[in-house]
């Protein structure tokens, strides 16, 4: 059977169908100012000038969105190569046509392993979070506080330079884990992350919690594996502590306990929406990577990338109710 020459109509009606089918990259990328991003990818990559001559170098805000693709996706470098030559929702998203080329899956793992270096998940992840605040969608009325694993490959009788050194096994419950932990905070009203660290996943929920808190939290909320004397005593004073309480053998919770706690759970449970969405929405919460510098770069990319797709819903949600 003879091939039909794809032509620009027939593209664009393509794109238009998807359109009316829900393309929700199209949407993302509607509300999103990419180029905010620009000054701080430009600063990471900025390094003497080599001479005429060589492979031009492919815009760094496609790069990083060919990274948001993945984090979306779950996609490795090859696949992400893959998928954006086959996907037009995905060229779309990237501002390609058919005719242009595609970046290959080692410049995009330069690309990503040159951001790591320079450190600057952080400072983007920060800069999105300022526009946040400008938009009033941060209100930190109050805070909820948690941590949720993040897997890396499980690794035995391999060389030492390809293990991961940083990485750690821990057990909560029936569940074995190994990798590291993602600690966040979300604001209550927006389930927005507003701070993040990255531990190995040893590391107890409650050792991180004071460096997720500043002078803006007004209230806390947190299940009871925050609680406790030397954390209650810890909290600055200018935060409310809803942190649930917790019963113990011969001294179990009182029915106002029991009450009180689950009136706080009515807002803690939010951040579980959070944990949710990454792991189904934005295809599960895990780094392929070695070492906990690669990870946290990762784990920062994974808490960027919520922020963007739940700032698209806040605002389809604004303009729905009017």
């Amino acid at each position: 059977m003879e091939m039909k020459q794809l032509g620009f109509f027939d593209e664009s009606n393509r794109l238009k169908k998807l359109s009316q089918l829900g393309d929700s990259l199209e949407k993302l990328d509607k509300v999103i100012n990419w180029e905010m991003f620009r000054r701080i990818l430009d600063e990471a990559f900025r390094k003497e000038p080599k001479g005429v001559g060589g492979r031009p170098q492919y815009d760094y805000v496609l790069l990083f969105k060919i990274l948001i693709l993945q984090r979306i996706y779950n996609l490795g470098d090859d696949q992400t190569e893959y998928q954006v030559n086959d996907r037009m929702s995905f060229m779309r998203f990237l501002g390609l046509g058919l005719g242009d080329s595609v970046p290959d899956a080692k410049t995009i793992w330069l690309f990503r392993d040159t951001l790591n270096k320079a450190d600057v998940i952080r400072k983007i992840f920060e800069l999105f979070n300022r526009q946040l605040e400008v938009a009033h969608l941060i209100t930190h009325t109050g805070s909820i506080v948690d941590a949720t694993f993040v897997d890396a490959p499980r690794q035995r009788n391999i060389k030492l330079a390809q293990k991961d050194t940083d990485a750690r096994w821990t057990k909560k419950g029936n569940e074995v884990h190994y990798g590291y932990k993602d600690h966040v905070k979300v604001d209550a009203d927006s389930k927005l992350i507003t701070e993040y660290t990255v531990t190995p996943a040893s590391v107890h929920d409650s050792h991180e919690l004071l460096n997720l808190l500043n002078e803006t939290d007004k209230a806390l909320y947190a299940d009871s594996a925050y609680s406790g004397a030397p954390i209650t005593e810890a909290l600055p004073k200018n935060i409310a502590s809803r942190i649930h309480e917790k019963g113990y053998r011969g001294s179990q919770l009182t029915e106002e306990q029991k009450d009180s706690n689950r009136i706080k759970s009515k807002t803690r449970a939010r951040i579980e929406h959070v944990f949710g969405f990454m792991t189904g929405s934005i295809h599960g919460i895990s780094v392929r990577s070695i070492g906990i510098g690669r990870a946290a770069f990762n784990v920062g990319l994974t808490n960027l990338v919520y922020n963007l797709c739940r700032y698209e819903i806040l605002n389809r949600t604004k303009k729905t109710m009017g």
